[in-house]
């Protein structure tokens, strides 16, 4: 099987699920290198280049089936002619290798109607794709719900950002939006589809709502109050600018998306309930599940890719993941994983927060009269922690030793937040620690604490990193003092003692 836009947000969830089912995989991607952790687990990657038809020959040797989730909506207005200029290259490569199924997302919208250009140019992908002698199932679906996707950022944003909204007409329009639990579902079966013709299946979840009621949905759940305004007229392009102002889309990708609000998506065809044993959740269940989930999928991405105290230190990336801001920081230190991991699990309690101690307590006694627990619960054990364990207004939520350590904050706060320490090994004594700090802020409250409190990250959270390298440092030197001594008494071990000596002869002291 091979995977298409692996490093994109619906391939990387698949290629994931499919090594989970054993499938013998290939993934192509223009940087492989992007990759390089799959690799690492075994996973044949290549690269490839949908616009290089030279590529594709090797790409595709020995393939039985491909998933096609690519297009290039990104690049600007040109987007029309690079996708057709791609899909016409795949599927002259794959009729020259002999591919048995070609599965490709597309997007949902009646052809009757005069469609936005990214919906026309992805049917257009589909037709194209279908032209050759390869079978083509064709799945075309609507708004993807699920954490990450680039319309539930869009309405998370929103919603998060802005108290007072205004709505044009397009936020009316009619969609059939589907989670991305079950999209992938859909992709994953149709690898098994019975059946040698093409096929286009249109699905999607069973409701059908507007822009407007999945904004209303999100706030409920997140319990948040938002007023609507409604405005007749705001034009596509006026539109995609506000949007890059207050949401994380660029402007050219929000042009184009809400060019495609505009086209009502949703199924006429439920030939899909037929052929595939799925029954898609609802619009609340999805949102549900998308908030839900969040936390494992930021907790299994990497934070940060991005030294001896003396060595490189990174200063704060002030960033964010979706709704998530975070204050990233690096350092590369002269010390095992072992050592680094030790000064690390060490942190809170009796031993303090390493640097500024006066301040966390100050944040505890404001916790405290917020009718918080504040800092008075401590630790378990001084040098030990474990998944649960309660770590002054901290509980540690994953241990994995010698290698990372995240805690999830119990303070009283406007959103949640998590402080995260990973440790990546760069030679035989040598080590990189990323520590993160990360805020899920509710509401615009949430966002104007977090920015009130920045400043004092860098006193706070750069001096603590600091101080957890110095540590490492001092135990690699404690170790490698205790090993010199052992080492000194084995050789004295060889000959008489000192004591046995001196009784001997007692000339010699």
């Amino acid at each position: 099987v091979l995977v298409t836009g692996a490093t994109g947000y619906i391939g990387g969830r698949l290629f994931r699920k499919l090594e989970k089912q054993g499938r013998d995989l290939r993934l192509m991607a223009r940087h492989p290198e992007h990759l390089s952790s799959a690799a690492d687990r075994g996973i044949e990657v290549t690269r490839g280049d949908v616009l290089d038809p030279a590529t594709l020959d090797g790409a595709l040797r020995g393939v039985n089936t491909a998933y096609y989730l690519v297009h290039s909506m990104a690049v600007g207005p040109d987007f029309v002619r690079r996708d057709r200029e791609a899909a016409n290259n795949f599927s002259n490569a794959a009729h020259k290798a002999g591919l048995r199924r070609i599965i490709y997302l597309g997007g949902l919208g009646d052809s009757r109607d005069e469609l936005s250009a990214h919906l026309a140019s992805r049917q257009e992908v589909g037709r194209i794709l279908a032209s050759g002698d390869t079978q083509v199932i064709e799945l075309r679906a609507s708004i993807v719900l699920g954490s990450g996707s680039l319309s539930f950022e869009m309405i998370r944003a929103l919603c998060e950002r802005l108290p007072v909204m205004i709505v044009p007409r397009w936020g009316m329009t009619l969609a059939q939006p589907i989670s991305v639990e079950d999209l992938l579902e859909y992709l994953l079966r149709s690898a098994d589809l019975p059946g040698e013709h093409s096929r286009v299946y249109e699905i999607g979840g069973p409701d059908r709502v507007s822009y407007i009621d999945l904004m209303r949905e999100y706030a409920r759940q997140r319990r948040l109050r938002r007023s609507m305004v409604f405005v007749p007229v705001l034009s596509p392009r006026l539109s995609s600018l506000w949007l890059g102002l207050v949401t994380p889309l660029y402007a050219r990708v929000g042009r184009a998306l809400i060019e495609s609000i505009r086209n009502p998506t949703v199924v006429w065809d439920p030939s899909a309930l037929d052929d595939f044993p799925l029954r898609p959740m609802g619009v609340e269940e999805a949102i549900a599940r998308a908030l839900i989930n969040e936390d494992q999928e930021v907790a299994q991405t990497r934070w940060s890719d991005a030294g001896s105290v003396a060595a490189a230190f990174s200063p704060a990336a002030k960033v964010s993941y979706g709704n998530r801001l975070c204050d990233q920081r690096m350092m590369r230190i002269s010390a095992t994983d072992k050592e680094a991991f030790a000064s690390i699990v060490r942190i809170g309690g009796v031993n303090g927060w390493y640097y500024a101690d006066w301040l966390w307590r100050l944040r505890g006694g404001m916790d405290v009269l917020a009718g918080g627990v504040g800092m008075r619960r401590g630790r378990r054990h001084p040098e030990v922690l474990h998944p649960g364990d309660v770590l002054d207004f901290w509980r540690v939520e994953a241990v994995e030793p010698d290698r990372l350590l995240r805690l999830r904050a119990e303070m009283k706060l406007p959103g949640r937040a998590w402080l995260q320490w990973e440790i990546k090994p760069i030679g035989e004594a040598e080590v990189e620690v990323h520590q993160t700090a990360m805020f899920d802020p509710v509401g615009l409250w949430g966002r104007t604490y977090w920015h009130l409190i920045y400043p004092f990250h860098e006193l706070i959270f750069g001096g603590m990193l600091r101080a957890i390298a110095l540590r490492a440092i001092s135990e690699r030197t404690a170790t490698g003092r205790a090993a010199k001594n052992e080492d000194l008494g084995e050789k004295a071990s060889d000959g008489p003692s000192p004591t046995e000596e001196y009784v001997d002869d007692d000339k010699k002291p």
